[in-house]
């Protein structure tokens, strides 16, 4: 993907080149550097914190700076959360060996973030949130059928997280027998809602600053937990357990897949959008899938050895997939592990609070961002307290959750990437705010697509653990896949399937239409005949 201002092949470089922006370039790679180089600007620690007033507007110039190795430290600290440890055992639940596990994982981490750092580019592209974005391929009010869309993941996403930190914290202190019933939950949960949603309310510049902290407290409390916890690997219970068939590793994948990098690829560029327009497009690339995958993929191993290790452990993870870590441990680091657990899980849920508030916006409410980012947070509670309170078994209804959320998000995200792609130019910032302008109103080939591929993504999933979700896998039997109880039935293949049919169809359709949006002059002021949403 190339444009005028940014060939791929010249600029700073990625994380592997070491380059500028790599690694072992030059200037500060320390935390601090995501303060006084990223994309927070310059001094982080030089001016007060203050709500950010930015919503749905394009970031201007002088308001874009850092470098894309600043994106490291928001996507790894979303992503070191201990949580990474129980996917060991949600993947085992496909019935497969640990190197299939392995395997499976590994891609699932990898392509999923890589597809996040591709649409970051889109970020830098046009500095406006990844929703807003997405008009390009929707047009203005098309696009809030993915918008809600967004919405519905990334408040899921937010719910999820701060339901773990609750249940964590409750079985830490049942351990320490401090009690762990009721009154221990709500007090853990106002307390992680609370952190959660002022992030989310003050903004850009609090959560840079708090994923640099997370980033470095839960790295290196996560080492101390795996040193603790090694001798309870049995390699040879490990490598006894048996392989699964091709379609179960297929799940598996799949899984990996929506549970990392498809559960943030539709707000992947809310974070590059702050970055200079001249900013090398693979350091974006290649910084935001090394800091979202990094973390996951060193957790994955250790989890799977010890979810291998244990059919119990295993088991208990799918009820309670951090506190069973907590099991393991000795008395003294209960609280360092409450604290990483804590830390980490609000780090990602920050980040989804965030970013739901900006599709919420863009779904069309009329709000300031931070009476968007609060109401979401009022949502996330409510949810958490059914979860904490209410709910049963946590990993039937998270795969529920996951999977049918994840094939629209697939099919939104094959249209984002092919129309990325297909573009050679920086996005016009007038244009994707007029429904009349050169994106349209709401053009009906990418809405029946998403629809389409949705259709046909939902047929081909099944859910039995979530008894709401039993009338998936209609495609199934018409396909000779087995039905809903045949081999195929847990593959899950919807998700990839919208994916790449939403990506061939805008690839083999839209091709003309982005030429000739391209093609025109650049639109007038911000200000006239825009959309006030």
């Amino acid at each position: 993907m190339t444009h005028p201002h940014d060939p791929l092949d010249g600029g700073a470089t990625g994380p592997l080149d070491g380059g500028a922006n790599g690694p072992s370039g030059g200037g500060a790679t320390g935390p601090r550097d995501a303060g006084a180089n990223g994309a927070s600007g310059g001094g982080a620690t030089s001016h007060p914190l203050q709500v950010e007033t930015h919503g749905l507007d394009v970031i201007a110039d002088s308001e874009r700076r850092g470098v894309p190795r600043s994106l490291f430290w928001p996507w790894f600290g979303a992503n070191v959360s201990v949580l990474g440890l129980s996917y060991g055992a949600f993947a085992f639940g496909f019935g497969i060996s640990f190197w299939q596990a392995l395997v499976s994982g590994v891609l699932g981490i990898a392509v999923s973030f890589l597809l996040c750092g591709f649409i970051a580019v889109a970020g830098k592209r046009g500095s406006a949130p990844t929703m807003v974005l997405s008009r390009a391929a929707y047009g203005v009010r098309g696009n809030r059928l993915p918008s809600v869309i967004s919405w519905m993941l990334t408040v899921g996403w937010e719910t999820v997280l701060t339901a773990l930190a609750t249940l964590a914290t409750a079985t830490v202190f049942d351990s320490l027998g401090w009690g762990g019933g009721t009154e221990t939950k709500a007090v853990a949960l106002m307390v992680v809602a609370a952190l959660t949603v002022v992030g989310g309310v003050m903004g850009f510049d609090l959560i840079m600053r708090l994923q640099t902290w997370i980033t470095v407290i839960t790295g290196v409390l996560t080492i101390v937990y795996v040193i603790l916890v090694a001798d309870h690997v049995h390699w040879s219970t490990v490598g006894a357990i048996p392989a699964g068939s091709a379609q179960q590793f297929i799940g598996a994948l799949v899984f990996m897949m929506t549970g990392f990098g498809l559960g943030w690829v539709n707000a992947a560029a809310d974070y590059s959008r702050y970055l200079p327009r001249d900013s090398s497009s693979r350091g974006v690339i290649g910084w935001t899938a090394f800091g979202g995958s990094l973390a996951p993929l060193v957790l994955l191993v250790f989890g799977l050895l010890l979810a291998g290790s244990s059919a119990e452990l295993s088991k208990a993870i799918a009820a309670d997939p951090i506190g069973a870590l907590a099991t393991l441990l000795p008395t003294w680091f209960l609280v360092p592990f409450a604290v990483v657990a804590v830390l980490g899980l609000v780090g990602g849920a920050v980040l989804d609070i965030y970013s739901s508030g900006l599709a919420l916006l863009s779904a069309g409410l009329r709000v300031p961002r931070y009476l968007a980012a609060f109401f979401d947070g009022v949502l996330m509670i409510a949810g958490a307290v059914y979860i904490v309170f209410f709910a049963g078994t946590f990993l039937g209804q998270f795969k529920g959750i996951l999977t049918t959320l994840g094939v629209p998000i697939a099919a939104w995200a094959g249209i984002m990437l092919a129309d990325l792609a297909l573009r050679r130019r920086d996005y016009d910032d007038g244009d994707l705010f007029r429904p009349h302008g050169r994106y349209g109103d709401a053009p009906l080939r990418p809405l029946v697509l998403t629809l389409a591929a949705t259709a046909v993504g939902w047929g081909l999933v099944t859910n039995s653990a979530a008894h709401w979700l039993t009338w998936q896998g209609y495609l199934l039997e018409p396909f000779g896949l087995g039905g809903r109880t045949g081999a195929w039935a847990y593959a899950n293949l919807g998700v990839v399937v919208a994916l790449a049919l939403a990506f061939l169809g805008t690839l083999l359709l839209s091709r003309g239409r982005v030429r000739s949006q391209e093609a025109r002059e650049p639109s007038p002021a911000l200000d006239e005949g825009v959309l006030n949403t």
